[in-house]
């Protein structure tokens, strides 16, 4: 788990498990699928029920939980489900608490969340997306995305306005 704000943490699945997890002054991104997601909506098949209210993110408490995979195709990533995301790093932010992004590995969907969230609040000063990967870097060296750095690339105009 690496700061790259003094608040705004980016992790693993571990690092929930063992040090975030029950924590009081701590909100959560879960950034996977599994097995979060599919725990707070209880389903046993493949995907989540389509038509549940809760199909791209569930909200528990102060933890947000994504209904995201790391999949190579960013088709199946929704700007529905980033956007969450950061706003709700925003409102845990300003409601004083720390808060982690975690993902199954901490290496693809959660720091391109972290990083999407630096250059929308303008804390990383980039202008391309390849100008952000080589900066966020430095920040967060075991950053490796994979189809969510084609959303990123994408949709940069949206995050860096």
């Amino acid at each position: 788990m690496l700061p790259i704000t003094p608040t705004l943490f980016i992790g693993n699945q571990l690092d929930y498990e063992n040090s975030v997890k029950n924590q009081p002054n701590w909100a959560t991104v879960h950034a996977c699928k599994e097995p979060y997601h599919r725990e707070a909506l209880g389903y046993k098949e493949k995907g989540a029920p389509k038509g549940h209210s809760e199909y791209l993110f569930a909200v528990r408490d102060n933890r947000l939980i994504l209904n995201l995979v790391d999949s190579p195709d960013y088709r199946y990533i929704s700007d529905v489900i980033i956007d969450k995301a950061l706003d709700f790093i925003d409102e845990k932010l300003r409601d004083g608490l720390n808060v982690l992004v975690h993902c199954n590995l901490g290496e693809s969907r959660s720091p391109s969340i972290g990083l999407l969230y630096l250059v929308k609040k303008k804390i990383l000063k980039v202008k391309t997306p390849d100008e952000a990967m080589g900066e966020f870097k430095k920040i967060y060296p075991n950053y490796a995305p994979k189809g969510i750095w084609d959303f990123i690339k994408l949709n940069w105009k949206r995050y860096i306005d």
